[in-house]
């Protein structure tokens, strides 16, 4: 009795507290933790993404690094920390935001994994794709889980049309 006691205390404890939710299987292979990046920052018709998810996901000191144009229309990059990601990405919350996984290409060598994964977004799911492109997604595994260290990325936006070898 006294130890169902203490089993109800510590519960309630951890739910008054607002103890996170269990994120452990979204980074248990690299097919879990990719999906688990697409599915976070896909708000319509969920909402606000759940951040704590999506910085769960990361290395303590994960970039993303996404190409753009600059003013007079040279390629640069535009380095991030997933908290200048999330900062950035409210904007996007009023039209919504769709992005899944259109093909992947994944090497793998030691602790290390590669994904070469073609994209489209929406702002609505079954609205029309708005961008397409390639994340270029470095993983690290260190035998308990894997963590995303760099997401690098360059759309069909950017002036680049997708060869047909990655939309497979």
């Amino acid at each position: 009795m006294k130890k169902s006691i203490l089993i109800l205390a510590v519960m309630a404890a951890t739910t008054a507290f607002g103890q996170t939710k269990d994120y452990s299987k979204d980074v248990e292979s690299v097919d879990n933790i990719i999906a688990a990046l697409y599915d976070v920052i896909s708000t319509e018709p969920k909402g606000t993404p759940d951040w704590e998810r999506f910085k769960y996901l990361f290395s303590p000191n994960a970039m993303l690094i996404p190409t753009r144009k600059d003013p007079k229309g040279d390629l640069i990059t535009l380095p991030m920390t997933p908290e200048k990601y999330i900062e950035g990405f409210q904007t996007r919350l009023n039209t919504g935001f769709q992005e899944r996984e259109l093909h992947r290409i994944t090497e793998q060598y030691g602790s290390v994994t590669h994904a070469f994964s073609t994209y489209e977004t929406k702002e609505k799911k079954d609205g029309p794709v708005t961008n397409r492109g390639i994340n270029s997604i470095q993983l690290f595994n260190d035998g308990k889980r894997f963590y995303v260290v760099n997401i690098f990325w360059c759309a069909e936006s950017m002036g680049f049309s997708l060869p047909e070898k990655y939309l497979k």
